[in-house]
């Protein structure tokens, strides 16, 4: 495929670094039910193993002190990482609206083209139609009585 048959999107996704796509990743993992699922199977299944399964030996007990100190952990990076995703995002809406606008100019400027290639055709035609009209009026004249 040519760089001129390549979409906006397509150069725009090659042009990513490992960190964008990295945070684009996440951001569409960590913003979908399966990671929800998966997050809340994890802390029942945790809690489940430290007060059932090892009530004697919990490496981390009632009120699962490691588990607040994992998930805050978890909250701090997920901000993060939400708002580089967000921040790109604007990056991409900016970007495209300045493509809309660059097309639009080009669009107003054919639509302007065509509008001045039409006037012209209508002036023809007027001329057109008079001289039709003189011409009519001189055959006419001739052919009189």
């Amino acid at each position: 495929m040519t760089d001129q048959e390549k979409t906006w999107h397509d150069r725009h996704k090659a042009s990513l670094t490992v960190g964008q796509r990295a945070a684009d990743i996440m951001r569409n993992g960590m913003g979908s039910w399966p990671f929800v699922g998966s997050f809340i199977g994890f802390m029942v299944i945790w809690a489940a193993i430290n007060t059932w399964a090892l009530a004697t030996k919990a490496w981390d007990p009632y009120p699962y002190i490691l588990l607040n100190l994992l998930l805050s952990m978890l909250a701090g990076l997920q901000g993060a990482i939400l708002l580089i995703a967000a921040k790109r995002q604007d990056a991409i809406a900016a970007a495209m609206a300045q493509h809309d606008f660059d097309t639009n100019i080009r669009a107003k400027e054919e639509i302007e083209l065509l509008i001045s290639i039409n006037r012209e055709q209508l002036e023809i035609l007027q001329e057109l139609k008079e001289i039709a009209t003189l011409e009519s009026l001189n055959s006419e004249g001739r052919s009189g009585p």
